[in-house]
Protein backbone atom coordinates (compact mmCIF):
# COMPACT_ATOMS: atom_id res chain seq x y z
CA UNK A 1 0.00 0.00 0.00
CA UNK A 2 1.13 3.50 -0.70
CA UNK A 3 1.44 6.20 1.92
CA UNK A 4 -0.99 8.60 0.26
CA UNK A 5 -0.52 11.53 2.64
CA UNK A 6 -0.61 14.71 0.54
CA UNK A 7 2.20 16.21 2.63
CA UNK A 8 4.13 13.28 4.13
CA UNK A 9 6.67 14.11 6.79
CA UNK A 10 10.25 13.01 6.44
CA UNK A 11 10.76 10.79 9.46
CA UNK A 12 13.95 9.75 11.19
CA UNK A 13 13.48 6.17 12.34
CA UNK A 14 15.84 4.96 15.03
CA UNK A 15 15.84 2.86 18.15
CA UNK A 16 14.22 4.53 21.11
CA UNK A 17 15.08 3.00 24.44
CA UNK A 18 12.49 0.42 25.43
CA UNK A 19 13.07 0.60 29.18
CA UNK A 20 13.55 -2.43 31.42
CA UNK A 21 13.09 -5.86 29.91
CA UNK A 22 9.48 -6.53 28.98
CA UNK A 23 8.20 -3.01 29.67
CA UNK A 24 4.83 -2.36 27.96
CA UNK A 25 3.79 0.93 26.33
CA UNK A 26 0.58 1.69 24.44
CA UNK A 27 0.79 3.36 21.03
CA UNK A 28 -2.47 5.07 20.07
CA UNK A 29 -3.52 5.14 16.41
CA UNK A 30 -3.96 8.28 14.35
CA UNK A 31 -6.50 8.52 11.55
CA UNK A 32 -5.04 9.07 8.09
CA UNK A 33 -7.37 9.58 5.09
CA UNK A 34 -5.93 8.03 1.94
CA UNK A 35 -7.00 10.37 -0.84
CA UNK A 36 -10.25 12.24 -1.50
CA UNK A 37 -13.73 12.38 -0.03
CA UNK A 38 -14.62 8.73 -0.71
CA UNK A 39 -11.18 7.38 0.07
CA UNK A 40 -10.29 4.82 2.69
CA UNK A 41 -9.35 5.89 6.16
CA UNK A 42 -6.57 4.02 7.97
CA UNK A 43 -5.46 3.92 11.59
CA UNK A 44 -1.68 4.29 11.74
CA UNK A 45 0.31 3.16 14.77
CA UNK A 46 3.81 3.03 13.25
CA UNK A 47 5.75 5.22 12.87
CA UNK A 48 4.94 7.79 15.51
CA UNK A 49 6.88 10.20 17.66
CA UNK A 50 7.23 7.84 20.60
CA UNK A 51 8.15 4.73 18.61
CA UNK A 52 9.33 4.46 15.01
CA UNK A 53 10.54 0.85 14.89
CA UNK A 54 9.65 -2.52 16.39
CA UNK A 55 12.53 -4.67 15.24
CA UNK A 56 12.63 -3.96 11.50
CA UNK A 57 8.88 -3.24 11.35
CA UNK A 58 8.64 0.45 10.45
CA UNK A 59 5.04 1.04 9.30
CA UNK A 60 1.63 -0.33 10.32
CA UNK A 61 -1.71 0.74 8.85
CA UNK A 62 -4.95 -0.87 10.05
CA UNK A 63 -8.11 -0.38 8.00
CA UNK A 64 -11.75 -1.43 7.94
CA UNK A 65 -14.06 -3.13 8.09
CA UNK A 66 -15.11 -0.73 5.32
CA UNK A 67 -18.24 -1.05 3.21
CA UNK A 68 -16.68 -0.50 -0.22
CA UNK A 69 -20.01 0.76 -1.56
CA UNK A 70 -19.52 3.72 0.77
CA UNK A 71 -15.72 4.08 0.93
CA UNK A 72 -15.00 3.20 -2.69
CA UNK A 73 -12.63 0.46 -1.53
CA UNK A 74 -8.93 0.43 -2.31
CA UNK A 75 -7.73 1.90 -5.60
CA UNK A 76 -4.03 2.69 -5.47
CA UNK A 77 -2.35 3.06 -8.90
CA UNK A 78 1.29 2.14 -9.45
CA UNK A 79 3.66 3.80 -6.99
CA UNK A 80 7.30 3.19 -6.03
CA UNK A 81 9.10 1.75 -3.01
CA UNK A 82 12.75 1.45 -2.00
CA UNK A 83 14.59 -0.14 0.92
CA UNK A 84 11.72 -2.18 2.36
CA UNK A 85 9.38 -5.14 2.16
CA UNK A 86 5.59 -4.77 2.25
CA UNK A 87 3.51 -7.39 4.06
CA UNK A 88 -0.20 -7.46 3.16
CA UNK A 89 -2.62 -9.34 5.45
CA UNK A 90 -6.41 -9.29 5.13
CA UNK A 91 -9.27 -10.23 7.46
CA UNK A 92 -11.96 -9.77 4.78
CA UNK A 93 -12.17 -8.79 1.12
CA UNK A 94 -9.77 -9.37 -1.76
CA UNK A 95 -7.11 -7.11 -3.28
CA UNK A 96 -5.52 -7.43 -6.71
CA UNK A 97 -1.77 -6.82 -6.70
CA UNK A 98 0.48 -6.04 -9.68
CA UNK A 99 4.15 -5.12 -9.48
CA UNK A 100 7.15 -4.48 -11.70
CA UNK A 101 8.78 -7.81 -10.83
CA UNK A 102 6.07 -9.31 -13.03
CA UNK A 103 3.93 -10.55 -10.13
CA UNK A 104 0.15 -10.47 -10.54
CA UNK A 105 -1.64 -11.95 -7.53
CA UNK A 106 -4.68 -11.74 -5.29
CA UNK A 107 -4.43 -10.90 -1.60
CA UNK A 108 -7.02 -12.97 0.32
CA UNK A 109 -7.80 -13.32 4.04
CA UNK A 110 -5.30 -15.52 5.84
CA UNK A 111 -2.73 -15.37 3.03
CA UNK A 112 0.53 -13.43 3.10
CA UNK A 113 1.72 -11.38 0.16
CA UNK A 114 5.28 -10.20 0.77
CA UNK A 115 6.82 -7.83 -1.75
CA UNK A 116 10.52 -6.96 -1.63
CA UNK A 117 11.37 -3.55 -3.02
CA UNK A 118 15.13 -3.74 -2.62
CA UNK A 119 16.68 -0.94 -4.66
CA UNK A 120 13.36 -0.24 -6.39
CA UNK A 121 9.94 -1.60 -7.34
CA UNK A 122 6.51 -0.23 -8.20
CA UNK A 123 3.14 -1.84 -7.56
CA UNK A 124 -0.59 -1.22 -7.57
CA UNK A 125 -3.36 -2.45 -5.27
CA UNK A 126 -7.10 -2.47 -5.96
CA UNK A 127 -9.96 -4.16 -4.16
CA UNK A 128 -11.79 -6.58 -6.44
CA UNK A 129 -15.32 -6.13 -7.77
CA UNK A 130 -16.68 -8.93 -5.56
CA UNK A 131 -15.38 -7.33 -2.34
CA UNK A 132 -18.09 -5.89 -0.11
CA UNK A 133 -16.16 -5.46 3.16
CA UNK A 134 -12.45 -4.59 3.14
CA UNK A 135 -10.54 -5.11 6.37
CA UNK A 136 -6.88 -5.76 7.06
CA UNK A 137 -3.41 -4.47 7.87
CA UNK A 138 -0.52 -3.24 5.77
CA UNK A 139 2.97 -3.48 7.24
CA UNK A 140 6.39 -2.39 6.08
CA UNK A 141 9.67 -4.04 7.02
CA UNK A 142 12.87 -2.02 6.70
CA UNK A 143 15.71 -3.81 4.95
CA UNK A 144 19.05 -3.70 6.78
CA UNK A 145 21.88 -1.87 5.06
CA UNK A 146 23.57 -5.03 3.79
CA UNK A 147 20.36 -6.12 2.01
CA UNK A 148 18.58 -2.94 1.03
CA UNK A 149 19.68 -3.16 -2.60
CA UNK A 150 18.60 -6.75 -3.21
CA UNK A 151 16.60 -7.58 -6.32
CA UNK A 152 12.90 -6.83 -6.32
CA UNK A 153 10.68 -9.84 -5.68
CA UNK A 154 7.35 -11.22 -4.50
CA UNK A 155 6.28 -14.20 -2.36
CA UNK A 156 2.86 -15.64 -1.58
CA UNK A 157 2.35 -17.92 1.42
CA UNK A 158 -0.73 -19.50 3.04
CA UNK A 159 0.27 -20.33 6.63
CA UNK A 160 -1.44 -23.30 8.27
CA UNK A 161 -3.86 -22.66 11.12
CA UNK A 162 -2.41 -23.93 14.39
CA UNK A 163 -4.85 -24.43 17.27
CA UNK A 164 -4.74 -24.96 21.02
CA UNK A 165 -7.06 -24.59 24.03
CA UNK A 166 -9.10 -21.48 23.25
CA UNK A 167 -6.86 -20.13 20.50
CA UNK A 168 -5.96 -20.34 16.82
CA UNK A 169 -2.97 -18.80 15.07
CA UNK A 170 -1.38 -18.31 11.67
CA UNK A 171 2.35 -17.59 11.68
CA UNK A 172 3.20 -15.75 8.46
CA UNK A 173 6.80 -14.79 9.28
CA UNK A 174 9.36 -16.27 11.64
CA UNK A 175 8.73 -18.84 14.37
CA UNK A 176 5.98 -18.94 17.01
CA UNK A 177 3.86 -21.61 18.71
CA UNK A 178 5.87 -24.39 17.11
CA UNK A 179 5.27 -23.10 13.57
CA UNK A 180 7.95 -21.68 11.30
CA UNK A 181 7.19 -19.73 8.15
CA UNK A 182 9.32 -20.70 5.13
CA UNK A 183 9.29 -17.10 3.87
CA UNK A 184 12.81 -15.65 4.04
CA UNK A 185 13.45 -12.36 5.82
CA UNK A 186 16.56 -10.19 5.92
CA UNK A 187 16.54 -9.66 9.70
CA UNK A 188 15.18 -11.77 12.60
CA UNK A 189 11.38 -11.27 12.61
CA UNK A 190 8.07 -12.77 13.66
CA UNK A 191 4.56 -11.99 12.42
CA UNK A 192 1.29 -13.78 13.21
CA UNK A 193 -2.48 -13.45 13.49
CA UNK A 194 -3.85 -14.70 16.83
CA UNK A 195 -7.50 -15.42 17.57
CA UNK A 196 -8.56 -16.11 21.15
CA UNK A 197 -11.99 -17.34 22.25
CA UNK A 198 -13.95 -15.54 24.99
CA UNK A 199 -12.19 -15.82 28.35
CA UNK A 200 -9.12 -17.54 26.90
CA UNK A 201 -5.66 -17.24 28.44
CA UNK A 202 -2.57 -17.87 26.33
CA UNK A 203 0.96 -17.90 27.72
CA UNK A 204 2.99 -17.28 24.62
CA UNK A 205 6.68 -18.22 24.57
CA UNK A 206 8.58 -15.55 22.62
CA UNK A 207 12.20 -14.73 21.81
CA UNK A 208 13.55 -12.56 24.67
CA UNK A 209 15.92 -10.86 22.22
CA UNK A 210 12.96 -9.45 20.28
CA UNK A 211 10.92 -6.32 20.71
CA UNK A 212 7.23 -7.11 20.17
CA UNK A 213 4.07 -5.32 19.19
CA UNK A 214 0.45 -6.51 19.52
CA UNK A 215 -2.27 -4.73 17.56
CA UNK A 216 -5.81 -5.45 18.76
CA UNK A 217 -8.20 -5.69 15.82
CA UNK A 218 -11.31 -6.41 17.87
CA UNK A 219 -12.23 -7.53 21.36
CA UNK A 220 -10.57 -6.80 24.68
CA UNK A 221 -7.06 -7.86 25.66
CA UNK A 222 -4.82 -7.73 28.70
CA UNK A 223 -1.13 -8.41 28.08
CA UNK A 224 1.59 -9.08 30.65
CA UNK A 225 5.28 -9.60 29.94
CA UNK A 226 5.64 -12.41 32.50
CA UNK A 227 3.20 -14.96 33.94
CA UNK A 228 3.23 -13.43 37.44
CA UNK A 229 2.97 -9.72 36.54
CA UNK A 230 -0.06 -7.46 36.29
CA UNK A 231 -1.43 -7.18 32.77
CA UNK A 232 -1.94 -3.98 30.80
CA UNK A 233 -5.31 -3.45 29.12
CA UNK A 234 -4.91 -2.86 25.38
CA UNK A 235 -7.84 -1.05 23.70
CA UNK A 236 -9.07 -1.95 20.24
CA UNK A 237 -7.00 -0.44 17.39
CA UNK A 238 -4.10 0.22 19.80
CA UNK A 239 -0.60 -1.22 19.41
CA UNK A 240 1.04 -2.52 22.58
CA UNK A 241 4.84 -2.28 22.46
CA UNK A 242 6.79 -4.75 24.61
CA UNK A 243 10.49 -4.03 24.96
CA UNK A 244 13.08 -6.77 24.53
CA UNK A 245 13.70 -9.04 27.49
CA UNK A 246 10.35 -10.82 27.83
CA UNK A 247 10.39 -14.58 27.24
CA UNK A 248 6.66 -15.04 27.87
CA UNK A 249 3.67 -12.89 26.95
CA UNK A 250 0.51 -13.66 28.92
CA UNK A 251 -2.59 -12.81 26.90
CA UNK A 252 -6.01 -12.69 28.58
CA UNK A 253 -9.16 -11.81 26.64
CA UNK A 254 -12.63 -10.79 27.74
CA UNK A 255 -16.14 -12.04 27.02
CA UNK A 256 -16.05 -11.10 23.33
CA UNK A 257 -12.76 -12.88 22.59
CA UNK A 258 -10.15 -11.03 20.55
CA UNK A 259 -8.26 -11.00 17.28
CA UNK A 260 -4.80 -9.47 17.10
CA UNK A 261 -1.70 -9.15 14.98
CA UNK A 262 1.62 -9.88 16.69
CA UNK A 263 4.86 -8.53 15.23
CA UNK A 264 8.39 -8.62 16.58
CA UNK A 265 12.04 -8.60 15.79
CA UNK A 266 15.55 -8.04 17.03
CA UNK A 267 16.29 -4.34 17.67
CA UNK A 268 17.17 -2.96 14.26
CA UNK A 269 20.36 -1.14 15.20
CA UNK A 270 20.34 1.24 12.21
CA UNK A 271 19.01 4.71 11.60
CA UNK A 272 16.63 5.34 8.69
CA UNK A 273 15.14 8.26 6.82
CA UNK A 274 11.59 7.49 5.66
CA UNK A 275 9.51 9.72 3.38
CA UNK A 276 6.42 8.87 1.33
CA UNK A 277 7.11 5.33 0.07
CA UNK A 278 10.89 5.38 0.36
CA UNK A 279 13.10 4.01 3.13
CA UNK A 280 16.66 5.33 2.87
CA UNK A 281 19.61 6.39 4.96
CA UNK A 282 19.94 10.04 3.94
CA UNK A 283 17.81 12.91 2.68
CA UNK A 284 19.83 12.92 -0.54
CA UNK A 285 18.82 9.31 -1.23
CA UNK A 286 15.17 10.31 -0.84
CA UNK A 287 15.64 13.17 -3.32
CA UNK A 288 17.36 10.85 -5.80
CA UNK A 289 14.62 8.20 -5.54
CA UNK A 290 11.89 10.77 -6.11
CA UNK A 291 13.73 12.15 -9.12
CA UNK A 292 14.24 8.68 -10.61
CA UNK A 293 10.55 7.85 -10.19
CA UNK A 294 9.44 11.02 -11.94
CA UNK A 295 11.90 10.45 -14.76
CA UNK A 296 10.42 6.98 -15.30
CA UNK A 297 6.77 8.00 -15.23
CA UNK A 298 7.50 10.96 -17.52
CA UNK A 299 9.21 8.58 -19.98
CA UNK A 300 6.27 6.17 -19.76
CA UNK A 301 3.83 9.00 -20.51
CA UNK A 302 5.87 9.93 -23.60
CA UNK A 303 5.84 6.30 -24.85
CA UNK A 304 2.67 4.73 -23.40
CA UNK A 305 2.70 1.75 -25.78
CA UNK A 306 6.29 0.71 -25.02
CA UNK A 307 6.46 -2.18 -22.50
CA UNK A 308 8.81 -1.75 -19.58
CA UNK A 309 11.97 -3.78 -20.26
CA UNK A 310 13.10 -6.46 -17.80
CA UNK A 311 16.82 -6.93 -18.26
CA UNK A 312 20.10 -5.71 -16.82
CA UNK A 313 19.56 -2.11 -17.91
CA UNK A 314 15.97 -1.86 -16.69
CA UNK A 315 14.82 1.29 -14.84
CA UNK A 316 15.22 1.50 -11.08
CA UNK A 317 11.50 0.97 -10.44
CA UNK A 318 9.83 -0.23 -13.64
CA UNK A 319 6.05 -0.31 -14.02
CA UNK A 320 3.55 -3.17 -13.63
CA UNK A 321 1.99 -4.59 -16.78
CA UNK A 322 -1.61 -3.88 -17.84
CA UNK A 323 -2.21 -0.92 -15.54
CA UNK A 324 -5.60 0.74 -16.16
CA UNK A 325 -4.49 4.13 -14.74
CA UNK A 326 -1.39 6.33 -14.86
CA UNK A 327 1.13 5.88 -12.01
CA UNK A 328 1.03 8.12 -8.95
CA UNK A 329 3.33 11.15 -8.95
CA UNK A 330 5.27 11.78 -5.76
CA UNK A 331 4.28 14.66 -3.47
CA UNK A 332 6.45 17.74 -3.21
CA UNK A 333 9.55 17.26 -1.10
CA UNK A 334 9.57 18.79 2.39
CA UNK A 335 11.09 22.24 2.60
CA UNK A 336 13.28 21.34 5.57
CA UNK A 337 16.19 18.98 5.09
CA UNK A 338 16.34 16.35 7.83
CA UNK A 339 19.55 14.71 8.97
CA UNK A 340 19.81 11.58 11.09
CA UNK A 341 20.42 12.39 14.73
CA UNK A 342 23.76 11.55 16.31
Amino acid sequence: MSNLDATPEETICDEQAGGPGGQIALLDPRDVPLGGLRAMNVRRTLPQRGRTLIGAWCFLDHYGPDDVAVSGGMNVPAHPHTGLQTASWLFSGTIEHRDSSGAHALVRPGELNLMTAGSGISHSERSTADTTLLHGVQLWIALPDHSRNVSRGFEHFVPPVRTGPGWAAQVFLGTLLGETSPVATYSPLVGAELNLLPGAVLELAVDPGFEHGILVDHGSLSVASAPDTLGVSVPRDTLAFISAGASTLRLVVGEAGARMILIGGAPFGEQLVMWWNFVARTHDEIVAARGAWHAEIDAAADSPTEPAPRHASEPIFGLPDDEPEPPLPAPALPIARLKPRD
